[in-house]
């Protein structure tokens, strides 16, 4: 039961969109930006974004080194090439979009701690720098073992050190802020608390049933495009993709006197750390527990939150006390590759999603090529 104010004012859209993330907000940044007389709805089922958008570490991440390997099991050269290209896209995007004062955003790179079992990748270090250098114009990895001693990791572990000059860091937050208000700044409408239940199609439009907590009936929006950007949520909609859930779990302790700088990765990037405000925050694990943490569930996996500590005492601080100030789990979206899935579903309905946890380089990206979808549909 609406109101005839209501039904005028709040009912039709040109395009809506599924999702506040960083996906989201992008795609409809870019909608406005490409029909600027056209109105635009972005729904969001939660206060904050649920899934990884503010629950991640805050990496502008590119890949490791022995990450890049292992893609290249599975992957052929060229479209780990063009992965890596889209992730640096979609940074400079992002980048260009907000300026870096405005998403705490440091190219100072990152590096990877190698195992003894993993001194093998030191020896494709120049492959891997001759693979990526039409996309990079630089060296992608430097061998940075001379600085184990100052980071203060166990030598026991880290056997050698590989720094990447590609990547950075940003602070999430600010990011996601930022975003949000610029979308409004171009007069974007986001509604929070707002869950998409269902939707169909007519020849006139995408109808978008709604949930309102404080209403026994349902809205039923309607736009003339959907487009859905839901990550690993996405089966909720489409329940045919290819789109597998994965939690990741993180931890951040009480500030640390004296603690080194910079963001790191170990074990082809299962596992990812970095200082913010002097404390660590270190997040992953997901490997222990691949069928425990494929779930859309919003929890703490108690036995890798206890191995995430177990990292910072063996391997990361080993003699150093350290407190846990909070613990948090973000959701993910995996599936047979790592290219996201970008695509229309119809006439109305498109999709950016499956971000493989890269969303923050990989999203604004993925957004502008969807807008390109949109386009040519229309």
């Amino acid at each position: 039961m609406y109101s005839y104010w209501e039904q005028q004012s709040f009912l039709h859209y040109h395009h809506i969109v599924a999702g506040a993330g960083i996906v989201g907000l992008s795609t409809a940044i870019e909608l406005k930006k490409r029909y600027p007389a056209e109105s635009v709805l972005v729904l969001e089922r939660g206060l904050l974004p649920v899934g990884a958008s503010t629950r991640n570490a805050g990496f502008a991440c590119m890949g490791s080194a022995t990450e890049l390997l292992d893609d290249l099991q599975v992957m052929t050269e060229l479209e780990v090439i063009q992965l890596f290209n889209d992730r640096k896209a979609g940074l400079e995007i992002l980048r260009g979009r907000l300026g870096d004062d405005r998403i705490g955003y440091k190219q100072n790179g990152s590096f990877e701690l190698i195992g003894a079992e993993e001194l093998g990748a030191l020896d494709k270090i120049q492959y891997l720098n001759d693979l990526l250098f039409p996309v990079t114009n630089r060296l992608a990895f430097t061998v940075a073992s001379d600085h184990i001693a100052s980071f203060g990791f166990s030598t026991a572990h880290t056997k050698a050190l590989v720094q990447n000059n590609c990547e950075g860091e940003l602070h999430t937050g600010k990011m996601m802020r930022a975003l949000a208000e610029y979308a409004m700044m171009l007069g974007i409408e986001i509604k929070t608390g707002a869950e998409i239940i269902s939707f169909d199609e007519d020849e006139q439009a995408v109808n978008v049933v709604v949930r309102d907590p404080y209403k026994t009936d349902k809205y039923i929006l309607h736009g003339t495009t959907l487009s859905i950007c839901t990550n690993a949520f996405t089966k909720q909609l489409l329940p045919n993709v290819d789109v597998i859930p994965g939690r990741g779990q993180v931890l951040v302790t009480e500030p640390i006197p004296g603690l080194f700088k910079g963001v790191f990765h170990f074990d082809k990037g299962y596992y990812y750390f970095r200082e913010i405000d002097g404390r660590i925050l270190i997040g992953g694990g997901r490997n222990l527990d691949f069928a425990g943490e494929t779930t859309t569930d919003i929890a703490l996996n108690d036995r890798i939150q206890n191995h995430l500590e177990q990292k910072l005492k063996d391997i990361i601080i080993p003699g150093r006390d350290f407190k846990v100030a909070s613990r948090w789990s973000g959701i993910m979206a995996f599936g047979a590759t790592k290219r996201p899935i970008i695509k229309a579903y119809s006439g109305r309905v498109f999709g950016a999603f499956r971000m493989g946890g890269m969303g923050v380089a990989l999203g604004s990206y993925a957004a502008a090529k969807l807008i390109g979808i949109i386009e040519e549909v229309r």
